[in-house]
């Protein structure tokens, strides 16, 4: 990971963001609707992600979907800058959801089983500190059902062979949306790369409690 002091320094002009999600028709960038909250995951490669969260659809509880970069330093960072190592970004996902229809714990479950989390710096042939997995949480209550969930996770992926999680748990400092052509990628290439693939493993979250898991952030 590159210290703070030397990640490139990036600027302060945000990357314009498409006005509507491509699949869902939703607005990509906030304000979002009311009562709506956001959870911001790193999964290894962000077209994957997206792909499986914004297939669940409004009837799932997903109101938008978007990708990006968080975790790091540099400011409005580039594709090309986060794949340099170089800002201490990851490749992110945003999804925003309707807490009524999907809770945030679901929401937990879904991205533990979706991919590797034991990997570290990399997943799956993607090697590097942008493909690290990732919660970034805005509250103490996504916090403590990240936590919560990691933890019941983790006896289940070591029966089947698995290492330690490596997931960072980290506050949410800020999430930089990436370029256009990143949104909804693999709606735009339908054969586009996708590496994204999970342990086999499913993650008990009947273990976290009822507040854990109705508890979300109120998107901004």
């Amino acid at each position: 990971m590159v210290e703070p002091a030397n990640a490139l320094p990036g600027r302060d002009t945000p990357v314009p963001v498409p006005e509507r999600h491509t699949v869902l028709g939703t607005p990509l960038a906030p304000p979002y609707p009311e009562g709506a909250q956001i959870a911001d995951l790193g999964m290894g490669c962000f077209w994957g992600p997206e792909q499986t969260f914004w297939r669940l659809g409004a009837e799932g509880g997903i109101i938008t979907t978007a990708v990006g970069y968080a975790g790091g330093y540099t400011p409005n960072p580039t594709y090309e800058e986060v794949c340099s190592e170089l800002t201490g970004h990851t490749e992110a996902v945003r999804v925003v959801f309707d807490p009524d229809r999907i809770s945030y714990t679901e929401i937990l479950r879904i991205f533990w089983e979706g991919h590797d989390p034991t990997q570290g710096l990399r997943q799956g042939n993607d090697v590097g500190s942008q493909y690290r997995s990732m919660v970034l949480y805005h509250d103490e209550a996504q916090r403590e059902a990240a936590e919560a969930t990691r933890d019941a996770f983790q006896p289940v992926l070591e029966r089947s062979g698995y290492g330690p999680i490596t997931t960072e748990i980290e506050p949410l400092r800020a999430f930089y949306f990436a370029e256009h052509y990143h949104q909804q990628y693999l709606q735009k290439n339908p054969n586009g790369y996708c590496g994204i693939g999970g342990t086999g493993a499913s993650c008990p979250i009947g273990v976290v409690t009822s507040d854990d898991a109705s508890s979300g952030h109120a998107a901004e």
